[in-house]
């Protein structure tokens, strides 16, 4: 990569991911096309319903590292994956589904980012006469592509070039000045998109707007646990989109940090690995768990890694960026049940 790299680029916990992580490479064969998958596969192999990790259109695999090395440490097993070029929703939902049947996974937690977290509502629809998933974990997710009228029709982005689509994906980043982490985590997310193809970029964009939305009795008929994680400072999701989101999942639990930005997963990772924690609990001791049950480590009680001196750092502007501080997180239920 040409130029400096970013502050999580040269950190040494994305160091030590990249030194103890390996990336696959895995084919799927689906009618006449082949499809490859780019994935990080980290923890027990014996546990056989682990959590896996749905990108945003700008994010390749890597950007869950500290999902993978933090929850791994507590016995979890995740799976994080880079999308192949896909121009429709049910190609995505057909050809993740044999990517599971090759990795042997029978059923899955889902955690989801953005078009990450549509698509794994879709997928959970798809499955619904054979379920596969067992939780929806939904980070600044939203329901209808309809919410996305201003990106161009999916004819024109297959025949945008390159910088015209970036151009499209980096007009949702926040341009002022941020707290340093979230800073952070929006240059570390540009270099993630310098790294996509024209072609996958463009697909993913085709996601994001081709027509489509999530009919959620079918996700509830097949009681699916739900949770929806969300930051409470800057998000390219509007209040509208995340208010239909909620109506969708009234008995979801909602997990509310008070900053984070669009990626807490990488700006918060300690809170956001803390909710997925707390939520995957209900699965320890039962043929779902994600985590390996002769881990003795009480997942509530010990977050999982510690960014370095973020509290001393001050402000900054990334690529583009807004001042925060430090909050503490908290857990709620729509239905007001507190209890995890």
């Amino acid at each position: 990569m040409d130029g400096p790299r970013s502050p999580i680029t040269s950190s040494k916990e994305y160091a030590s991911f990249r030194a103890s992580v390996t990336q696959k490479k895995i084919v799927v064969e689906l009618g006449d096309q082949e499809y490859i998958w780019r994935i990080y596969d980290f923890g027990p192999r014996d546990v056989r319903c682990p959590l896996v990790c749905l990108p945003p259109v700008s994010g390749t695999a890597d950007v869950f590292f500290y999902q993978l090395m933090g929850l791994c440490c507590q016995g979890y097993r995740v799976i994080s994956i880079d999308y192949p070029v896909l121009w429709s929703h049910e190609d995505f939902c057909e050809a993740f589904l044999v990517l599971l049947d090759q990795l042997r996974l029978d059923e899955i937690h889902l955690y989801g980012a953005s078009l990450g977290g549509f698509l794994a509502q879709k997928f959970a629809q798809y499955t619904r006469h054979c379920q596969r998933v067992q939780t929806l974990i939904l980070n600044n997710a939203f329901t209808d592509t309809a919410a996305f009228t201003s990106i161009p029709s999916p004819t024109t982005l297959r025949l945008m070039p390159a910088f015209m689509l970036k151009r499209l994906v980096l007009g949702s980043y926040p341009q002022n000045v941020l707290e340093a982490n979230i800073a952070n985590s929006v240059d570390f997310m540009v270099e993630r998109l310098d790294l996509l193809t024209r072609g996958e970029l463009a697909s993913r964009l085709v996601l994001n707007v081709a027509d489509g939305y999530v009919e959620p009795q079918h996700i509830a008929a097949q009681n699916i646990k739900v949770m929806l994680i969300d930051a409470l400072d800057h998000s390219a999701i509007t209040q509208s989109v995340r208010e239909e989101l909620y109506k969708c999942y009234p008995q979801g639990r909602i997990a509310e940090l008070k900053d984070g930005g669009n990626f807490p997963y990488l700006s918060r990772p300690d809170q956001v690995n803390l909710f997925i924690q707390l939520h995957l609990r209900a699965f320890e001791g039962t043929r779902y768990s994600a985590r390996d049950d002769f881990t003795n480590d009480s997942p509530a009680s010990t977050p999982t890694l510690q960014l370095s001196s973020s509290a001393k750092t001050p402000p900054r502007q990334p690529t583009r960026d807004l001042i925060a501080s430090p909050a503490p997180v908290t857990l709620q239920s729509e239905d007001e049940d507190d209890d995890l």
